[in-house]
């Protein structure tokens, strides 16, 4: 079995038509999720959302490959030694 590490999952939203998708993602890979934070930044029309999830690094990495196939939303992952 894969180790699990602690990491954190740093998404830019800037098409909120995939905000559906993107939280339907993270549903989907929630039992791995510590915790999240999303903020709205209105006046440059963009969201920012932080994931910090405790799973193995081939499950960060789906997650992170899905997340970032959708239009309009980047996503990038840091990984602790841990």
């Amino acid at each position: 079995m894969e180790e699990k590490r602690i990491s954190v999952l740093s998404v830019l939203v800037e098409n909120r038509e995939n905000a559906p998708k993107l939280n339907a993602y993270l549903s989907d890979f929630g039992d791995y999720i510590v915790g999240r934070m999303g903020i709205p930044y209105r006046e440059k029309g963009i969201s920012v959302v932080c994931v910090v999830l405790d799973a193995p690094a081939s499950v960060v990495n789906s997650l992170t490959g899905k997340i970032g196939q959708l239009d309009g939303v980047s996503a990038k992952t840091l990984f602790s030694k841990i």
